[in-house]
């Protein structure tokens, strides 16, 4: 059985010697075959800090319990803490999206990679992409302007989830997704639904797993960051990832590992991708 922690911060990790990843299977970030992006991160975190490194598995429903030692309900955006549980993991790190009611669950890194919520069909779909204008919010209402009864895949407590995304406020017909969010484009290919929202790791994951078989409708969100999740009472491992990170994104260190799991994302996201943290511009 674990044991409870308080407090994890550098000092804690070297004296136990390990640096525990909650890691869940998601896109490229965390493969569940031993690598992805996020894994390599934690990985050379770890070898930083001079301590071991291990992958703890985890999912969805757990995964903030694991990491702050407190049962957690989420209604309506407003957070409810429960009772204590064991703590298992160190840190949060498989594209884990930056959302308002997470940060008062937990701390976040730097922005390790950007998101956005984009509205995908099967590519044989009657339904086409909009033409997009300049303004992001015209985009995302004529987006949701589509979905009036349609079928729409949905995953509650991700950055997927309905009610996040206000789903229900279009008319459309959500269905709540039982499998996890690796399953979720494969499920839209098997007709389980018309249409699903992904996020855009994982839908770029999806154009290049099974080409020709999607297409993007048009953003449901203006554009998101992810980052590492820290227990709020880990704010010296937390200042500690964020000093490695620019400097890994200084040395082409962080450029290497998107070209070897994203190759495309700074098409889609530029602006992020062509400056590291100290300003200046990367090749």
């Amino acid at each position: 059985m674990c044991k409870i922690i308080t407090k994890v911060d550098p000092p804690d990790i070297k004296k136990d010697g390990v640096l525990r990843h909650l890691g869940i299977p998601y896109a490229n970030f965390v493969t569940g075959a031993g690598d992805g992006m996020d894994v390599e991160i934690i990985q050379l975190f770890a070898a930083h800090l001079g301590v071991k490194y291990a992958q703890v598995k985890t999912d969805w429903d757990s995964v903030l319990e694991d990491l702050t030692g407190r049962q957690i309900k989420v209604v309506e955006g407003e957070v409810e803490f429960g009772k204590t549980v064991p703590i298992k993991g160190d840190l949060i790190a498989n594209g884990f999206t930056v959302l308002p009611w997470r940060q008062k669950v937990v701390d976040f890194s730097v922005p390790t990679f950007p998101s956005q919520i984009w509205l995908v069909a099967r590519a044989d779909s009657k339904m086409t992409p909009i033409k997009p204008t300049a303004e992001i919010d015209q985009n995302i209402a004529a987006v949701r302007a589509l979905l009036k009864g349609r079928s729409v895949l949905g995953l509650p407590k991700t950055c997927l989830d309905p009610d996040v995304n206000k789903l229900y406020d279009t008319g459309a017909q959500v269905i709540l997704f039982k499998g996890k969010l690796n399953e979720l484009a494969p499920a839209l290919i098997n007709n389980e639904a018309e249409l699903t929202i992904l996020d855009v790791p994982d839908a770029l994951v999806a154009l290049e797993k099974w080409p020709g078989k999607i297409k993007i409708i048009g953003p449901m969100s203006r554009p998101q960051q992810m980052g590492i999740g820290f227990s709020k009472t880990s704010p010296q491992l937390r200042e500690a990832f964020d000093e490695f990170f620019v400097s890994i994104r200084k040395d082409g260190t962080y450029d290497r590992l998107v070209k070897k799991y994203y190759p495309t994302a700074s098409y889609f996201f530029p602006d992020f991708f062509n400056k590291n943290e100290a300003g200046s511009t990367t090749q």
